[in-house]
Formats: C-alpha cells, structure tokens, sequence
C-alpha cells in the first residue's frame, strides 16, 4: 500500500499549462534539439530561423527587398522592410498561442509560418525579447521576459520606414554555453537568398544576394573541377531545379518547401528523385538501375505549396501529398515537370546528354564490379556483429520510426543520437561506461585505419574495419540510411590520435563527403590537462588554460596531462560527453576543392606538408611562451 500512496491520482494531478511554460518545458517540440550551436540544427539558428522566416515571408507577398540582422556576443536583432505588424496586435502576434496573419490564406498562400508559433517560441526562449512594429508613421514597442510582458510601450509618431525589429537574447539556462558558428550562419543566409532572388540580407556587414537562384546554390556547393557537366538549371511555376553529377560518391540534395530547407527531405524529394530517373530512363530509352543514375548526383528542388504539413514543428520534413488544394500530387507535379523540362533540355544539349550517359555507365560497371566483393563483405560484416563487440548500440536511433504514446519524448531523443568512433580497448572502455545508453553509441576501431586517399570504393569492402563502419552507420545504401544524428571522433589529443583522427576523416571525405557537407561529423574535444587542489577541480583544454587554472589555485596544484582518451576515469568522462560536451564540427569552406584538400593532408606532398606543419608548430609555441 505504502508504494501505492507514492502517487495518488486525484484533482490536484491535473496541471494546465499557459503557451509560454509549455514551450519552456518541451521547447524540443516547437525548436527540435537545444545544442549548444555547433551543429546546425541546433535551436539557436532555429530561433533566428523563425523570426527571418517572418521577413521573407513578407518579401515573398512583394513588401520588403532587405533583411539587416545583427549578432553582438548574444544578442540577436533583425529589422526587416515590410508591412510591420498592425500595431494593435504587436503584443498578440508575439504572445497569444495560434495567433497570426499566416491562417488567411488570401494573405499568405504559401507562407512557411502556419501554425502562429515561431515568434512566440523565440519570445518564451529568451532571457529578453523586444518587438517593434513601424507602420504608416507610427511605432509600438513590447518587451517581453521568458515569454512574460514587461513593458508595453505607448505608439508614438516616427519617421522610420514601415517593417518590423525585432530583438533578443536566448536563455542561457536553456541554450547551455551556446556559440554560433560563422559558416553555419553563411549557409544559412545564402539559402535565403538563392530561394529569393532578388532579396538582399545583410548580417554583421556583409551583403547576401542571388541572381540566379539554385543555380548559384550549386555552383557554391560544388567546384568547377569536380562536376561532369555543366549545371542544369530549370524554373516553373512554383518549382525550381538544378542539377549536376559529380566525381565522387553518394547522393548530395538541397530540398526547399516554400523557402525552408528541409534537411530531412520528404514528399517533394521523393518525387524528384523518382521523377528523375523516369525521365533519364525514357530520355536514353534504356532501363538504367536507379542507384547507378542517381549515383554522384548533386542536386537542389524547390518547390512552392499552397499550406504545407510538415512533419514536426521545425519543418524539417515534407508531409504534403499535394501541391495545391485539389491540385495535382507531389508526385505527378515534379514527374511532369521534369519528363518535360529535363526531357527538353538533354535534346537541346546533346554535350551534356553524353556527359550524363557516360557517368551513368561508368556508375553501372563499378557497381557490377563491386557485387562479389559487397556480398562477401555483408557476410563477413554480419558475422563479425554476431561475434565481436565492435559496436555498442545505443536505444534510440535516428531513422527509426517510433509509435506510441512517448513518440514525442523518443523524437526529441533521436535528434541526439550520437555515435563515437574511438581506437583501442582502453578509450572505448571508458566511452562505454560513461555514455548515455539511450542516445549514445560506440564504434571500437582496431589499430590505425588505412589511409584511403585516392582508392576506389572497393576498398571499403575489402577492409574489414570500414566495411564494419559503414555498416554500423547503415551508409551502404546511402546517406538517407544514417542511424544516428552525430558521428563524433574521438581519438587521443597525441600525435597518433591526431593522424587516426585524419585517417577517419578521410574515409568520410573520400567516400561519404555528403555527411560531412551536411554536418554530421564532428571531432570531440577532451581536456588536455587536470589542474587541482583540495578544494576545486579545473579541466583545462589547452596551455592558456592551464595557465590560467594554476594562476587561479595558486599553491602548486596538482597537474595532470591526460595522454589518452583511456587515462580519464568513466566518471570524469561522463562530464565530458553529458549535456556541455564540446564539439568541434567538420566543416569544408565553400569552394573548398575535396581533391586538393584530400592530396595536400594525406597525400605524397611530404615537403609542402612538412613545411605547413613546422611553421603552425613555431606559432603554437610562441601562444605558449607568450
């Protein structure tokens, strides 16, 4: 009985909750996963993301060409150009749940914003938040705290041009530690502009603006000298595409719905890629494998939909199956579009039809090439799993499908999947036991991995350590199979953990560049160095630091240099890869040419590279004499 009385189920069980504690205590339904702002889709570019959204939207209906926004330290500020919001709903638009202009569809056909959310999320996440609205020769301003109204300011007569600023620092005790990370930023406003030609964005200074739409998103996405064959670039009404096929491996898309980047793809990519193979089939009249038209393929759609679903609040995936209401499906929309775009264009481009044709064979006879090698290589891959213990799993993966009452709680879970790749028994022992089991993973590799730079994809089946990690992170068929959100590295901070470091970089560089082109690939930063007295620990990552903490102890403290991931005991790990674990994400510079990069770090340039290493080396030692 006593265990019974622990939760009695009475009137007093029952809470309701307002908008803004909702929010604050699910914020993962309304902005995906919190982070700390080293991956993209952490909720800070998110709470940016919703209030832009709100400018292009109004760009979009024809008000406003510019967007200026701010970030000093942590403040964020966005002033945009349009309408601005009717001034006596300034603090309704910003606090009152399922309020918004976005539910007249007259107003806005297809707006990204339908469920009158976005701005009161940011406005419930903020430490401060701050709205004014320019409108006709007259201003009002709010501000808000966590969600809750501080000031409402009487409207005033002003000379400012019509639009809307908006002004807000995210709640540190929610965004734990947060950064921002310049070139997701970069991207970020680049899509913006390619989606909207014509729009001009400034950020800190710097301009963004597209002439030529997805056009110019691949030409930034790609190099000159790794595509076969000039960039095809179609436009309809409500559709744009351009496509290309590249010297490498995989598949590489950018999928937009109404001016959002739906990294998780949905019912408008799926047509596309299903469209275009119909289309090249019936184009060479030849019953190419879909895996081998695809194959190298780089690739941006979008599409404009009248009242999109998506399938979660962050609008990361497309659920619509129709472009308009009572209009035709996703499906028949794009496959028209493209059997009579596409179609046109190859006839009219004889040069590029060849180029496209001779990639596709070329893709058709690796694949026959690899069929032997990949069957004795799945087997020996199912084997090794049934009898070593390279991989420990974790709980909750990403492309799992939950059901059931806890789908939300399991969602939100998945966002953080993570798989840490290690070397040695030591490393991955402490990994192990320190590791969250829902969300974390391990991957054990055995010794150094093989330097992979300029092989052939059939290495990865011959090798029994990368065969057995592209299985573990379900790869092999491509990238949408990936099992977990993070794939972090995580190697000693020696010179050999350095160059495995390199070695696994490379792997993912050479034969699955899209998962480093889309952010999941990471390196985990580890203290260097404990420094501690009787009373206070401190975990420095760097001399600087460590300089610092014994200035701060005083009294000769203890010093310890951790070596190895495997010297750090599983209860010191746990802080290290818990809630603040610091990660530094993987990321190539726009224009950055893979080849080069790959044949300058791990290629046979011995002097060029000796010399880059010794003259980094002289500037790390005068950081530290300093």
């Amino acid at each position: 009985m006593a265990e019974k009385d622990m939760f009695e189920y009475t009137e007093d069980s029952i809470r309701s909750l307002d908008w803004k504690e909702h929010i604050r205590l699910r914020p993962g339904m309304y902005i995906g996963k919190l982070g700390d702002g080293s991956s993209a889709d952490d909720g800070v570019y998110v709470l940016i993301k919703e209030v832009i959204d709100n400018c292009i939207d109004e760009h979009t209906m024809g008000y406003g060409k510019t967007v200026e926004v701010s970030i000093e330290g942590k403040t964020i500020t966005v002033r945009d150009y349009g309408r601005g919001i009717p001034l006596g709903k300034v603090v309704d638009v910003v606090s009152k749940i399922n309020t918004g202009a976005k539910y007249d569809s007259k107003a806005f056909q297809k707006s990204v914003g339908l469920n009158g959310v976005g701005t009161k999320a940011v406005n419930a996440l903020s430490n401060y938040f701050k709205v004014t609205s320019f409108r006709d020769g007259k201003e009002k301003t709010a501000e808000f705290e966590r969600g809750v109204l501080n000031k409402e300011h009487k409207e005033i007569a002003t000379k400012e041009s019509n639009g809307t600023f908006v002004s807000f620092i995210p709640d540190e005790s929610i965004f734990k530690n947060f950064h921002f990370v310049e070139e997701y930023l970069d991207n970020q406003f680049w899509n913006y502009c390619y989606l909207n030609a014509g729009l001009v964005m400034n950020l800190n200074g710097k301009k963004y603006v597209s002439k030529n739409g997805l056009l110019d998103l691949l030409q930034r996405k790609t190099n000159e000298d790794e595509i076969r064959y000039p960039i095809i670039h179609l436009k309809g009404e409500d559709i744009e595409v351009s496509v290309t096929h590249c010297n490498g491996y995989g598949e590489e898309y950018y999928s937009f719905v109404n001016g959002q980047f739906t990294t998780q793809g949905g019912t408008h990519l799926a047509a596309f890629r299903e469209g275009f193979v119909k289309t090249i089939r019936e184009f060479f009249k030849k019953d190419y494998d879909a895996a081998d038209i695809r194959g190298s393929i780089c690739a941006a759609i979008s599409v404009r939909v009248q009242e999109p679903v998506f399938e979660s609040q962050t609008k990361t995936k497309l659920g619509s199956q129709n472009v308009y209401e009572n209009g035709p499906s996703m499906k028949n929309f794009i496959g028209d579009f493209l059997l009579k775009e596409l179609d046109n264009f190859l006839h009219k481009n004889s040069s590029i039809a060849d180029s496209l044709k001779k990639r596709i064979e070329q893709n058709e006879r690796e694949r026959k090439e690899l069929a032997g090698i990949k069957k004795l290589a799945n087997e020996r891959a199912k084997k090794a799993n049934l009898h070593n213990k390279k991989l420990r799993d974790c709980k909750y993966h990403y492309n799992d499908e939950p059901t059931g009452k806890e789908k939300e709680v399991i969602l939100e879970k998945q966002k953080e999947s993570t798989i840490f790749i290690t070397e040695g028994d030591s490393a991955s022992g402490s990994i192990t036991k320190a590791r969250s089991v829902n969300t974390q993973a391990v991957f054990s590799l055995r010794g150094k991995p093989l330097n992979c730079y300029g092989l052939t994809k059939k290495v990865v089946y011959e090798n029994e350590e990368f065969n057995l990690l592209q299985h573990a992170l379900n790869i092999e068929e491509g990238y949408e199979g990936l099992r977990y959100n993070n794939i972090v590295i995580a190697t000693d901070a020696d010179v050999d953990g350095m160059h495995i470091r390199l070695l696994i970089m490379t792997f993912f560089l050479q034969f699955f560049p899209d998962l480093v082109k889309n952010g999941h690939v990471y390196v985990l930063e580890t203290p260097l160095f404990r420094v501690r007295n009787k009373q206070e620990t401190i975990y420095c990552y760097d001399e600087t630091e460590k300089q610092a903490a014994v200035k701060k102890l005083g009294s000769k403290p203890e010093i310890t240099r951790f070596k190895g991931l495997g010297e750090i005991s599983p209860d010191e790990f746990a802080r290290f890869i818990g809630a603040d674990m610091k990660l530094q994400p993987v990321i190539m510079e726009q224009g950055e040419h893979l080849q080069n990069l790959l044949e300058y770090y791990m290629g046979k340039n011995t002097p060029q590279r000796q010399d880059f290493i010794i003259d980094n080396l002289r500037i790390e030692l005068d950081m530290i004499e300093q």
